[in-house]
């Protein structure tokens, strides 16, 4: 009887853990160190939304995993995806990813679109652009494609962020092997740069190389899943997953070294043993600031609007591991403190934006993914 009791309060606490666990708020108020803060469930029933990029007259445009480009109008999922979208390969971490806007897109109506797809050797990621009419692309072309392709189903990136000289990155994952990432003739574990049109732009650090995949800006990179602008400045911020710990922010320049795999914060999982060479080498870049064990950063903003007006600055970041956003801030080009907003209370956020109303906007990753809000509570 003794140990029957004791088995049954061994259950009893592991499901009051698990029910502490599964705190995901997607209505209320949450409570942060400068804001109280309101979290507002706007639409639902996305599957795995990945990515999303506001439209100047106020709709959104979401991207689904499984190759549905969504658009959102005055608050409303529309019911039919958007036609047109090439073939999607939905496998494993793979599927319809990032989405921006041209620079000019007022005027030209142009976006852009990341996904992995099917080619000789198996998939990779690849980047289209088209003209969005109605609720059709036009005009589809691919302008980027990895290579080598591989029967990988893992690390495929992927975010998009245009600079100030119009040029268009594309961050790559190494797509599950980590030697990829020091080889510059292959495309995986880089961040790539070139101009709409898919060319190589001529100031890139290794276009005259000819042992050099084109468009490679930066290398040894594991999986870059957050990249954005810091206001005011040209610098390139990136959020990038480590294996087990060493989940990393950085700094991008070109024809830098990230160190992947030579050098890493994280463990070998499940057996906890070194990767590579240690943690600092020489002509490798050391990061700006790195998690230890993960949170799994995801999509990422720099925050500058007025709602918010003390996070003005700051680096919001979203997480998949442990039901939070990391805020960051920033003094210059340095991390000076994290605070865990709402650890514990979030779903798994995929990815984060300042809407047009000074909001912060999230998608989770759910197979019935949800837009949610945050503002200010009154």
């Amino acid at each position: 009887m003794h140990k029957r009791t004791n088995l049954m309060l061994l259950v009893a606490m592991l499901w009051l853990a698990a029910c502490a666990q599964d705190k995901q708020i997607t209505t209320g108020v949450l409570q942060s160190e400068l804001y109280a803060v309101e979290i507002e469930t706007l639409v639902s029933g996305l599957e795995h939304p990945w990515g999303m990029a506001f439209l100047p007259d106020g709709d959104l445009l979401v991207t689904e995993k499984p190759g549905r480009l969504r658009r959102i109008h005055k608050g409303e999922l529309q019911p039919q995806a958007i036609q047109g979208i090439p073939a999607v390969s939905y496998t494993g971490q793979g599927g319809l990813l990032d989405v921006t806007l041209d620079p000019d897109f007022a005027d030209n109506q142009i976006i852009y679109l990341s996904y992995s797809a099917a080619g000789e050797g198996g998939i990779g990621t690849e980047v289209m652009r088209a003209k969005l009419q109605d609720n059709r692309l036009q005009q589809v072309e691919t302008i980027f494609t990895l290579q080598p392709k591989t029967s990988a189903g893992q690390h495929f990136g992927s975010r998009l962020l245009f600079i100030p000289d119009g040029t268009l990155l594309i961050s790559l994952g190494d797509r599950g092997n980590k030697d990829r990432a020091q080889d510059l003739n292959d495309h995986a574990g880089s961040l790539i740069r070139i101009n709409t049109d898919g060319s190589v732009p001529a100031d890139n650090p290794f276009v005259d190389r000819s042992d050099t995949r084109p468009g490679i800006y930066t290398w040894g990179n594991r999986n870059i899943q957050g990249m954005t602008l810091q206001p005011g400045t040209d610098r390139i911020w990136t959020s990038e997953h480590g294996p087990q710990g060493g989940d990393e922010i950085n700094i991008m320049t070109a024809g830098t070294n990230y160190g992947w795999p030579v050098i890493t914060y994280g463990v070998q999982y499940v057996i906890g043993t070194r990767i590579g060479e240690g943690t600092k080498k020489p002509g490798m870049e050391q990061p700006r600031y790195y998690w230890d064990p993960s949170i799994a950063p995801a999509g990422m903003t720099f925050y500058d609007g007025d709602a918010f007006s003390k996070w003005r600055g700051n680096l919001i970041v979203a997480a998949l591991k442990f039901g939070m956003l990391s805020r960051l801030v920033i003094d210059d080009a340095t991390v000076v403190s994290e605070e865990r907003l709402f650890e514990g209370q979030l779903p798994r956020i995929r990815d984060i934006h300042r809407g047009p109303d000074d909001y912060l906007y999230l998608l989770t990753d759910e197979s019935d993914g949800k837009l949610l809000r945050l503002k200010p509570s009154r």
